[in-house]
């Protein structure tokens, strides 16, 4: 008998525990993976949920029955698995995660060697099909294995108590535990000057996730080099319960806490990041939580400094600002549909140096074209003390010259039905008719990005102007108007 296997999305895999994933599927997984992509040696590691750690050493047993060694990192961001593939020259690397879903729910994100992204279109389906066509009884047997005979009890397995056994993966010489934190470290520091930095006071959020334990290993590779920049410290260790809630910046509700750090402190800025650290979240000195769109403008800035001429890919979802940026500096701009793997593919045909997304996902060319969520605050960081500017300076003019709405979703029964109503009434008046990602409509002063989700039956709206926050607000509350008017 065979499995129907639901958690497979079109980037990931992600599912509710013990209804869509769990100790079976993460073996299916391992094993199809290693079948898959012919893969000799494969990095895994783990977010902080308690599922993670069980979950991890399923997919370790079926990656070595596929026919792998592994190399478990242990508690990483998945930048860290981005890394390591890359940095050990492994044939892929994947990472337990559920970054800021419920607690209740799990994941994983793949890559193969070089760590560039599998998808459904370069090799998740075919993951899929694998671990689907595995006999459960096959499955069972080898987990029994794996346990010393113990039953799978879903229960206890979410309660997070692992049931596959350290020692007998140890016992196949195919299973190791290593680090590469600290080449990472020296890696993502890299991107920085130490001779550039004056004394910062920064505060930092890791949400009781992951990514305490690199934050910790900054802190001690700034005393060696002399950064003088210190760590003012918030819901820093790593707890599974996520008693402060589920890292997720996007949300207004999980701001507070780092905005109000930030103002006790006299900071200079504060971060947060999400529960796998692949995105961080910016705040100014008053606390005021800084919108991605327009640090994208400025990492852009950034590179094309140092860099001029270069390509740098972006989203249409907001644009305008960056279009100005990189046109005023020489670069190139190069605008993507939205999602990491269309992004990360688009870098690598354009040899972009950086790209961007309002989302608060960053990608780098030197980091394999991956995202990483602590690379963008160590520029942001550098150009503070750079150029003698706040980073609420930094980006008040840019907000000024090119207010936003923010991305606001919308909840429909017929999201195709919302589509047609926004074209029918602009799209004749439209000066531009974008349609890399959804419908971008543009006009003289102001501009709309319209777009559905992937997932649910929910439509994206992104409004912004010429310097115009009337302008922008009226547009915004117009077009709401009219998409909820079912």
């Amino acid at each position: 008998m065979t499995q129907k296997i639901t958690c497979f999305k079109a980037y990931d895999i992600r599912g509710e525990l013990n209804k869509q994933l769990d100790e079976m599927v993460a073996y299916r997984v391992g094993y199809a993976f290693a079948n898959v992509l012919a893969a000799r040696t494969v990095v895994v590691g783990g977010d902080v949920r308690l599922t993670s750690e069980p979950l991890k050493l399923a997919l370790s047993a079926g990656l070595i029955d596929g026919g792998a060694s592994v190399i478990d990192l242990g508690m990483t961001g998945t930048e860290e698995i981005y890394f390591a593939t890359k940095y050990l020259n492994v044939d892929g690397g994947i990472e337990v995660t559920a970054s800021h879903n419920p607690i209740n729910y799990n994941g994983m994100k793949l890559v193969k060697a070089g760590s560039i992204p599998i998808s459904g279109d370069t090799g998740l389906h075919a993951i899929q099909q694998g671990a689907e066509e595995l006999d459960d009884e096959y499955v069972k047997s080898r987990l029994d294995f794996y346990t010393n005979g113990n039953t799978i009890d879903p229960d206890a397995f979410y309660q997070g108590k692992g049931h596959i056994s350290r020692e007998t993966l140890q016992a196949s010489n195919h299973y190791k535990q290593d680090s590469c934190t600290s080449a990472y470290v020296d890696h993502i520091l890299g991107y920085v000057k130490s001779s550039s930095f004056s004394p910062l006071k920064i505060v930092v959020n890791s949400g009781n996730g992951a990514a305490g334990k690199v934050v910790d290993a900054l802190e001690d590779a700034f005393d060696e080099r002399k950064i003088p920049i210190e760590f003012i410290k918030v819901h820093h260790d790593a707890d599974p319960s996520f008693p402060n809630g589920i890292p997720n910046p996007l949300l207004t509700e999980n701001r507070a806490d780092t905005a109000q750090a930030v103002r006790d402190n006299d900071a200079d800025f504060g971060i947060a990041w999400d529960g796998d650290f692949d995105r961080c979240f910016l705040f100014d000195a008053k606390g005021n939580f800084i919108e991605g769109y327009y640090i994208v403008g400025l990492l852009a800035q950034a590179f094309l400094e140092k860099d001029p001429s270069s390509a740098i890919i972006y989203d249409p979802r907001l644009c305008w600002n960056t279009e100005d940026i990189v046109e005023q500096l020489g670069g190139r701009p190069v605008k993507c549909k939205t999602g990491h793997a269309f992004i990360k593919e688009r870098m690598r045909k354009e040899d972009a140096v950086y790209g961007g997304e309002m989302s608060a996902h960053h990608y780098f060319r030197d980091f394999a074209y991956c995202d990483t969520g602590m690379i963008p605050w160590l520029l942001v960081a550098e150009l503070i003390c750079t150029k003698q500017q706040t980073l609420e300076q930094m980006v008040e003019q840019r907000i000024q010259k090119y207010p936003s709405s923010g991305e606001i979703n919308s909840k429909l029964q017929d999201a195709d039905a919302a589509l047609d109503r926004v074209l029918n009434k602009y799209k004749s008046d439209a000066l531009v008719v974008d349609e890399t990602d959804g419908i971008g409509l543009e006009f003289d002063n102001w501009r709309f990005n319209l777009r559905k989700s992937n997932t649910e039956p929910v439509i994206r709206l992104n409004v912004e102007s010429r310097g115009d926050i009337p302008l922008m607000e009226q547009k915004t509350a117009e077009l709401l108007t009219l998409i909820r008017t079912e």
